[in-house]
């Protein structure tokens, strides 16, 4: 075989470590060690998706993942998705309280509409909303006209801060995916960090062309949806590998500084009746441990930010 061309290897932002200029390179064992409030040594943070996905789905350009996958009307799968608004919800909001939780709700723009007794409880509650887009069919994606994505996020943190009253500054698209401007969208219209990013343990600052987001590491790995019904484990097995990871945390925060365990849950999965138990189990377990501060979203984001600029 003969030798490649040198310019094989020449391509816009070729540079060490990666090729792109959305952050800065740097190693995780480099960074300057986090101190969670109190000394704690791992942060909690339990972030639930509210979720509508809608019965005449278009699937443009993928069916999204937890969708509709049967001929229309797929009432098996839809109402199935309306159990974890109508019931799981509520187990979780009694687990929660039971244990000194305080959640984050990922919440789509279109499920706020439709179920204002959910919205208006979560706002009696205080809770923090983050916008988890329009709907989950209303997807974000590569090739997409930027001025209808554009559009697309105007009209869901419009909406969603209308009907909340809050300034929701989080978001995470439908299927954690995105385009390539969607940063860009996002920090325009005043988003102070997103989660759609797995590839960090911590946080970090995502650039745009509209300034600065914080990329939130909300894992994907730990999802209730992911290890249940896409790797077909048990919910037992969901609270051992929550339990395995946290172990795994507190001892590298030793010498590493203090670390985030985020748990991405959702009520029509662990809210089954035969579910609930193990995420009451895993919140006993890091309610109760000396060394866990349990915070929102923003909460862990500003202690963060306020160690590192």
């Amino acid at each position: 075989m003969g030798k490649l061309d040198d310019s094989y290897l020449q391509y816009p932002h070729r540079a060490y470590g990666m090729d792109h200029d959305r952050y800065e390179w740097s190693m995780q064992k480099n960074r300057k060690p986090v101190v969670w409030p109190n000394g704690k040594k791992v942060a909690v943070w339990v972030n639930v998706g509210l979720q509508f996905f809608p019965l005449n789905q278009k699937g443009v350009p993928f069916k999204v993942p937890g969708g509709m996958t049967k001929p229309y009307p797929d009432l098996r799968h839809y109402t199935l998705r309306d159990y974890g608004n109508r019931v799981g919800i509520y187990r979780f909001l009694k687990a929660f309280d039971r244990y000194g939780v305080k959640p984050t709700f990922a919440m789509n723009t279109r499920l706020a509409e439709k179920y204002p007794y959910l919205l208006g409880l979560l706002k009696e509650r205080q809770d923090e909303i983050l916008c988890h887009g329009h709907h989950m069919d209303a997807l974000h994606y590569g090739g997409q006209n930027p001025e209808e994505e554009k559009e697309l996020v105007k009209t869901a943190l419009v909406s969603l801060r209308n009907l909340t009253g809050q300034s929701v500054k989080g978001w995470s698209s439908p299927a954690k995916n995105e385009s390539m401007n969607t940063p860009d969208f996002l920090a325009e219209e005043g988003i102070a960090y997103f989660c759609d990013w797995a590839n960090d343990a911590m946080p970090y600052n995502f650039k745009t062309k509209h300034g600065d987001l914080v990329a939130m590491p909300l894992s994907t790995e730990l999802e209730d949806h992911f290890i249940i019904l896409n790797n077909l484990h048990t919910a037992e097995d969901w609270a051992e590998q929550v339990k395995d990871a946290f172990r795994f945390l507190l001892e590298e925060s030793q010498s590493m500084g203090g670390r985030i365990l985020s748990l991405n849950i959702h009520p029509w999965v662990l809210g089954q009746p035969h579910r609930i138990g193990h995420l009451e189990g895993v919140l006993e377990q890091l309610a109760s441990h000396e060394n866990v501060w349990i915070a929102t979203a923003s909460d862990i984001m500003e202690s963060w930010k306020s160690q590192t600029e």
